[in-house]
């Protein structure tokens, strides 16, 4: 586990770099505020949350940690973990979340099979006018059923990482509990 926290602590965008963004300097004195830095068994189950919901549906690296920032404020979150975890949504896994947003969207809504329709009109060659009559009457529907997937996966996904990261916070610090008192009882 020491590993992975030397990577994630490497990796996490320090608050030097935040003070230095040019789009949180007017919100720099909320964003810097010491309780958002701080790793609480309150504030890292939210950052791990928010990085994941922000980091999911946004899909645009600059905007995501931004996002993640201001969102912390009201939440009380903690920054470096949520930008942390908006790592995940990296270019290796993000066709996967895409293909997963279009399948869970078209499942959920059904407004009709827009990829579907799509892979047809590629795999027959079809002139542009039905590529027209694609793009104007069904690609929007489309486009509705993958935001809308994107927005249940990065909910769900949220939920499941703030539940996680929740139990192994409280597993690591009874841990650390049953580690200290068996440390006492034997030094009697």
């Amino acid at each position: 586990m020491s590993k992975f926290n030397a990577w994630l602590h490497k990796q996490a965008p320090t608050r030097d770099s935040f003070e230095r963004s040019r789009f949180l300097r007017p919100f720099a004195q909320r964003v810097f505020h010491p309780a958002l830095w701080r790793f609480t068994r309150r504030s890292v189950p939210r950052g791990v949350a928010l990085g994941l919901l922000v980091g999911i549906f946004l899909l645009i690296p600059g905007v995501q940690i931004a996002g993640v920032a201001l969102l912390a404020l009201p939440f009380r979150a903690n920054i470096p973990i949520g930008a942390a975890m908006t790592f995940l949504s990296m270019p290796a896994t993000t066709p996967f979340i895409l293909f997963g947003s279009i399948y869970v969207g078209e499942s959920v809504l059904r407004l009709n099979n827009g990829s579907g329709r799509f892979y047809e009109l590629i795999e027959t060659a079809a002139p542009l006018s039905a590529w027209g009559d694609y793009v104007w009457n069904e690609a929007p529907l489309a486009l509705v059923q993958g935001i809308a997937g994107l927005a249940i996966i990065s909910i769900v996904m949220a939920a499941v990482g703030y539940f996680i990261s929740a139990w192994f916070w409280r597993w690591r610090i009874s841990a650390k509990w049953r580690r200290r008192s068996k440390s006492l009882l034997s030094g009697r």
